[in-house]
C-alpha cells in the first residue's frame, strides 16, 4: 500500500500543480499515449537485449512483490532463532545424529512444522539443513563452513540485486528515450512548418511532453522500484547472516541459549527482538 501512496502523492503533486498553475491537461493526454508507445516500447525492447532471460524472469518476478509488506519482522526472527534453539537443543541433548532424519527430510520432520512461517520457507530451511548436515557428518570445521556460507550468501546476495541493477540502468536510460520521442516531434513539427501558429505551438508541446515524460518515468517511477527491490535484497541478505552466525557459534562450542544471541545480534536494530523478549519466547516454544 506505501507504494501506491507514494505513486499518487508523487503523480499528484505533479499533475495537480500544472493543473493549478492553468496548465491544459488536454494537451498531455493528447499526447501520452503516443509518447507512452514510443518511450515504453523503446525502454522495453532495450530491457530485453541488456539483460539474460534468467535477470528478465527474476525481474518480473519480484514486481508483484514490492505491493506486499515487509515480511522480515520482528516476529518472523523470534520464530527463526527459536527454531534454530530448539535444534542446537536437541542436538546438544541427544547428539548430532538425533538431528539427521530433521534434516534429511525437513517436510516431514515434527520440529520443523512447529514454526509454520519459516518452517514453510524453502531457502530458509535449505540454508539451514545443508549446514546442519555438514556439522552432523563432521568432515569439515567451523572455518571451512564459514567459508562456504559466505560464497553461498554472497551468490545469493548477486541474484538478488540481479533485477536491482537491472531496473536501475532502466531508469538511468528513460530520459534518453524520452529525449529520442522529443526529437521525434521536433522533426515532425519542422515538416509541419506551415502550419498556422497555433497548430505548430500544440505539436512542440505534444513534443516536449516526450523529454517530461521519460524524466518522469525514470525518477518518478522505476527508479524507486529498484531501491525498494535493493533494500527487501538486503533484508533476505540479514536472515541468511543470522543463522550463520547461529550455527557457527554452535560450532565453537556455545550452549544454545548462547548460539541465538549471536544471530540476534547481526538482526537490524529496528527488527531485532531483545533478549528478555527472545528469551521468553523460546521458553513459550519448549
Amino acid at each position: 500500500m506505501l507504494v501506491i501512496l507514494g505513486y499518487l502523492i508523487t503523480f499528484g503533486a505533479i499533475f495537480g500543480v500544472f493543473i493549478a498553475h492553468g496548465g491544459n491537461i488536454k494537451v498531455l493526454l493528447d499526447a501520452l499515449p503516443f509518447e507512452m508507445i514510443t518511450i515504453g516500447g523503446a525502454a522495453l525492447g532495450a530491457f530485453i537485449v541488456n539483460n539474460q532471460p534468467k535477470v528478465l524472469k527474476a525481474t518480473f518476478s519480484s514486481l508483484p512483490k514490492v505491493l506486499k509488506g515487509n515480511k522480515y519482522t520482528k516476529a518472523r526472527y523470534m520464530e527463526l532463532l527459536s527454531m534454530l534453539y530448539e535444534i542446537l537443543q536437541k542436538a546438544r541433548k541427544e547428539g548430532l545424529m538425533a538431528i539427521e532424519q530433521d534434516v534429511e527430510e525437513p517436510e516431514k520432520s515434527e520440529l520443523f512444522k512447529k514454526f509454520p512461517t519459516v518452517g514453510s520457507d524453502h531457502h530458509v530451511i535449505e540454508f539451514t539443513t545443508d549446514y546442519l548436515r555438514m556439522m552432523v557428518s563432521g568432515n569439515l570445521n567451523a572455518h571451512e563452513i564459514e567459508s562456504l556460507m559466505d560464497a553461498e550468501i554472497e551468490t545469493h546476495h548477486q541474484e538478488a540485486h540481479a533485477p536491482v541493477a537491472a531496473l536501475t540502468r532502466l531508469a538511468g536510460a528513460l530520459p534518453a528515450f524520452g529525449i529520442v520521442a522529443a526529437v521525434l516531434g521536433v522533426v515532425n513539427t519542422m515538416g509541419s512548418v506551415g502550419q498556422p501558429p497555433a497548430v505548430l505551438g500544440g505539436m512542440i508541446a505534444s513534443a516536449l511532453v516526450g523529454t517530461f515524460l521519460g524524466i518522469l518515468l525514470a525518477y518518478g517511477a522505476v527508479e524507486p522500484l529498484a531501491g525498494l527491490l535493493e533494500q527487501k535484497a538486503e533484508d533476505a541478505a540479514k536472515e541468511f547472516a543470522c543463522i550463520k552466525s547461529t550455527l557457527l557459534a554452535s560450532m565453537q562450542g556455545y550452549n544454545p541459549a548462547t548460539a541465538i544471541e549471536f544471530g540476534r545480534k547481526v538482526l537490524f536494530s529496528g527488527d531485532r527482538p531483545g533478549f528478555a523478549e527472545l528469551e521468553a519466547h523460546v521458553k513459550g516454544k519448549k
